[in-house]
């Protein structure tokens, strides 16, 4: 196929095998542990070995990865707060009463600062962690966009199958009926409808072959490997337990919402700062913002932003739980369907010998056999793309729960 062994349509996998670290860390610049970074570590991917996992591992070697980027960027940015405590050093320029420049370096230090400080480090730690839940979800989204490729061009190619191990027979019917014709047996009526079919599986086969070339070549074009040979399914297993990502993104988000609160609240009440020159003077400055009639408005605004923050992660929590109930209801559908699409085609198969034996020993016509075999067919085009479209939702879901990729390959 054109898709296959064309260099154009692949990146190299050089700069991800190169021995790329994952970029998830758990241990944060206080000392402490993440229990977000914890949870994203700890997941495990429900793609087994066999083509799943290939088509997940090729997607995800050529991701450019623009949220690990972000991450490592907020990872830097706590990394310069969780020193903000220290002391700053600094040269001072000023003009005396004769006009002389005076220059000198000052330690400054923050004596008191009603936890401003602490609250912008929790800031740039929540900042961390939302970071960490966009890169989960950034790798979850794009392992299941290249699946659903995979899973399009898998389908296409199944119902394929089905024209073309029927084309022989739709064929044989089409000779029949022109020898009838030309017998005067049958009337050319009878011939045109069977050619009309047997036309219409040619079309049904090129339109599915085309929609999997077009799939493929679009997954070779996000792939670090060549995808070559790669058919068929594999069983996923069945670890839909772990939290929603967007509920772990709303709490990371409220977190930093709740410091970044604090941190407002703590810039409108004055502070105490101190200072001493390379010539051991020292002074002390009490300032802030200043006190005023709007401070009390002000200070009751951080508060409700603290209470929206929380209840953002309440509604996060409903929609993840409402669409994982929407998603479950599909799949069971979706597998009820294709277990009973499996019955009918088994039936429409065997209803099919039956008229196909009939109309051997004369009692049927040609085009009655063609009618039901028409019928058979689409039955069967039907059983084999429902069970692609029942691991299409399952894996919607695991995105969602952000398992489709192993925590420590992020």
């Amino acid at each position: 196929m054109p898709w296959q062994n064309d260099p154009e349509v692949s990146r190299s996998a050089e700069p991800f095998a190169a021995g790329t670290q994952a970029a998830l860390d758990p241990a944060m610049e206080d000392g402490t542990n993440s229990d977000i970074m914890t949870s994203l570590l700890a997941r495990r991917s429900v793609l087994t070995d066999g083509p799943y996992a290939r088509v997940a591992d090729a997607v995800l070697a050529a991701n450019a990865r623009a949220a690990e980027s972000e991450l490592r960027a907020a990872t830097l940015r706590a990394e310069a707060r969780a020193t903000n405590w220290l002391p700053t050093l600094g040269p001072t320029v000023s003009l005396t009463s004769l006009g002389d420049v005076v220059s000198s370096l000052v330690l400054d230090a923050v004596l008191f600062d009603n936890g401003r400080r602490k609250a912008e480090r929790d800031y740039a730690r929540a900042d961390v962690e939302v970071a960490a839940v966009l890169l989960a979800e950034d790798s979850n989204r794009r392992v299941q966009q290249g699946l659903d490729l995979y899973l399009t061009a898998q389908q296409s190619l199944a119902k394929a199958k089905v024209n073309q191990d029927a084309m022989a027979q739709m064929e044989r019917y089409a000779f029949v009926m022109g020898e009838r014709v030309r017998g005067g047996v049958s009337s050319r009526v009878e011939a045109d409808i069977v050619n009309q079919k047997l036309n219409q599986l040619r079309a049904e086969m090129a339109s599915d072959r085309e929609t999997a070339a077009s799939a493929m070549a679009e997954l070779a074009a996000m792939s670090a490997a060549p995808l070559d040979g790669i058919e068929g399914t594999s069983p996923m297993t069945a670890e839909y337990t772990a939290k929603p990502l967007p509920v772990l993104r709303a709490e990371a988000e409220a977190s930093r919402a709740v410091a970044e609160a604090a941190a407002e609240r703590a810039g409108l009440l004055p502070g105490l700062t101190g200072s001493v020159n390379q010539s051991g003077d020292a002074s002390a400055t009490f300032g802030g913002t200043g006190l005023g009639l709007g401070t009390g408005a002000s200070m009751r605004a951080s508060q409700e932003t603290e209470r929206s923050a929380a209840a953002r992660v309440g509604q996060a929590s409903e929609d993840a739980d409402r669409r994982l109930q929407a998603l479950q209801g599909q799949l069971a559908s979706l597998q009820r369907q294709a277990e009973e699409s499996q019955v009918l085609a088994v039936e429409a198969a065997r209803n099919f010998e039956t008229y196909a034996q009939q109309q051997r020993e004369g009692q049927r016509g040609v085009a009655d056999v063609v009618s039901i075999f028409e019928t058979r067919l689409r039955a069967e085009r039907e059983a084999a793309g429902l069970r692609f479209e029942v691991a299409r939702v399952a894996m919607e879901i695991a995105a969602l729960r952000g398992v489709l990729v192993d925590g420590d390959k992020i």
